[in-house]
Formats: C-alpha cells, structure tokens, sequence
C-alpha cells in the first residue's frame, strides 16, 4: 500500500465539502503551512506539524496546538521560501509515495502559479480539491480507470515535443505543443488505460473531479 501525506496550504478551499472528509477519513500524515491550519481545523482536524511565520496566527491558537502534541516550526517572516515551500520539501524529504497538497490552488496569483511549479522542483507531490487534480505529466505516462473524465494537458515548457495521446477522445500523434496553445484543453478519457507519451518538455495534466 502507497504511504501517503497530505499538507494543508493557505490558498482557497471549500473545508466544508464532504470530500475532504472522505479524503482525509483514516490518514495520519497531516501538514499544514501556517494560514492551512484553519482548513485542518474546520475538518476536525489537529496536523502532525504545522510550519510558518505565524503572521495569521494568534499565540493562543499555537499553544493550544503545543499542547495537543502538534509540532509547531516557526520562521522568521524575513526567509528566502515561502511557508508553503518550506514544509513541502520537508515531507518530500520523509520519502511519501504520494503527497497530496489541499488548499494549494486559487488565492493569491503568485502564490498559485510558484505552486504550479513545485510539480517540478518535488517529487510524488499532486494538487487536489473537489473540482480538479493537477499532476506532473512523466514523459511515459498511463492513466488508469478514469474513464469520461474530462483532462487538460497544459505546457510548462517553450515546447513539448513529440506528443502522443492514445484512450483519448481526442488523440494526437507525435505533436509539437508550445505554451499557450490551447489544443490539449477538454479532452475526454475514453480506455480504462489512457496513455501519454512525450520526448521533451514540461507537461501538467488537470483532470477534473466528476
């Protein structure tokens, strides 16, 4: 079984969804990055630990969580990465098949777009909400058992060369994507084992949650 973790950041996110309760129904392995920790709270939930300057937070709230056994980290508001970062490349660290990151989408623009861009800086990490799933896209990639799943494959890169979808509505054979095409929005997963293939370049998937 995959060893998964699951970190809370401070962007936007309906915490009064049921999804997320069924998300997060049995796991242990919860983070969370300063302003998230209101999100794992809203949930019932109290994190492992919980990384960040604190500027959203009061010392009340931080004592009580001292005192629940959360491990607060707290940082200096002058640092060269974001709370967010921070406690990404520590759970990267503690060697998690999988890292689900909540609340990492939406909210400030800058923030979301370095989000983004974390799928390539940190291994095994994935953004999720109720609405959508974003991945890093590997350059020999399978997609299983989502069929009538609507996807879109943006590029993160000048070019990604030679790009082949097959399981799909719309396939493509050998295609040079640049940034900003808008070919590969709204695709439909049509096999239980969608493929994805690619020579060079940066890709990310967004399936959307149906």
């Amino acid at each position: 079984m995959k060893k998964k973790a699951f970190i809370f950041l401070n962007g936007i996110m309906d915490s009064k969804n049921k999804f997320y309760k069924e998300l997060l129904k049995n796991e242990k392995y919860i983070y969370c990055a300063d302003g998230g920790l209101k999100y794992a709270l809203d949930l019932g939930i109290t994190p492992l630990e919980i990384w960040g300057d604190f500027d959203s937070l009061g010392n009340y709230q931080l004592e009580n969580l001292k005192k629940s056994n959360c491990k607060v980290v707290k940082f200096n508001k002058d640092k060269d990465f974001t709370d967010g970062e921070l406690i990404i490349k520590y759970v990267t660290d503690l060697n998690f098949d999988e890292i689900y990151i909540l609340g990492g989408l939406g909210g400030r623009t800058d923030h979301f777009l370095t989000n983004l861009n974390f799928l390539f800086k940190y291994k095994n990490i994935f953004y999720i909400d109720e609405k959508e799933f974003i991945f890093k896209v590997e350059n020999e990639h399978t997609i299983y058992n989502k069929v009538n799943f609507i996807i879109s494959f943006i590029p993160m890169s000048d070019e990604v060369t030679n790009l082949s979808l097959s399981g799909f509505k719309y396939p493509l054979s050998n295609y040079n994507l640049k940034r900003g095409e808008s070919l590969c929005n709204s695709n439909i997963i049509i096999s239980n084992s969608a493929n994805i293939s690619f020579s060079s370049g940066k890709l990310i998937g967004i399936i959307e949650n149906i």
